[in-house]
């Protein structure tokens, strides 16, 4: 089962494609809005989004192009009703994955799905070990003795940058370009909350701590951290 994110202002629209996703065995979220997208994402993990183009607020090419531009590589599927190829080259520029033309063909849509997220499943970043701790991307959890947390995007993305380079110091507004984008609104401050969140998770963690580097930022060294 995937969890995907339905972006569509329409109403009816949108609880028709979470049905049929449902249907299909998959975890539908709603979003009327690109604006309202990126509030869902900022707290659960997704496996894919389907995305109407026209909308009020933040439009699904805007979505696209400033998920791409934060290092997000979950795939995305556009839903347009306009047919015209320099709109689609445009979708495709800012990083969508396919597309369907509207009023979509419920069965389409159903295959479409079931494709990008095989080619999500065979192309996604590995897993990263360090001691008898494994982050997973794909589904955004760390495992430990057996036990799985799902953590919230952005956190995992800010755990998995430190850990990927360890002894690394890197500084909050890094950080905050490399995970948030370079356009958020968000302040340093954002990144030192979720460094503390973190550190409260994991306080019991003997393979990886999160260090304050004074006058810098922060990095994560690894081993030997017994509490």
């Amino acid at each position: 089962m995937a969890r995907i994110l339905v972006v569509e202002d329409d109403r009816n629209a949108n609880r028709l494609l979470c049905a049929v996703l449902r249907k299909d065995g998959h975890e539908a979220l709603s979003a009327a809005d690109g604006r309202e997208a990126l509030g869902i994402l900022d707290g659960q993990h997704v496996d894919l989004i389907v995305s109407d183009l026209m909308m009020p607020n933040l439009n699904g090419m805007e979505l696209v192009r400033r998920l791409r531009e934060a290092g997000w590589d979950v795939p995305v599927l556009i839903l347009t009703a306009r047919e015209e190829a320099e709109v689609l080259h445009a979708g495709f520029l800012a990083g969508a994955d396919d597309y369907l033309t509207k009023p979509a063909d419920l069965k389409e849509l159903v295959l479409r799905v079931r494709a990008l997220l095989r080619r999500a499943g065979a192309t996604g970043p590995d897993r990263l070990v360090v001691g008898a701790t494994v982050l997973d991307p794909a589904q955004m959890t760390v495992e430990r003795g057996g036990t799985k947390t799902v953590l919230p995007p952005k956190e995992f993305q800010l755990l998995f940058k430190l850990l990927s380079n360890p002894g690394r110091a890197y500084t909050r507004m890094q950080l905050l370009d490399e995970i948030w984008g370079w356009d958020t609104e968000s302040a340093e401050a954002t990144v030192n909350v979720h460094v503390n969140r973190l550190r409260s998770r994991f306080a019991d963690c003997d393979d990886f701590e999160i260090r304050t580097v004074r006058g810098i930022g922060y990095c994560a060294e690894t081993g030997g951290y017994g509490k």
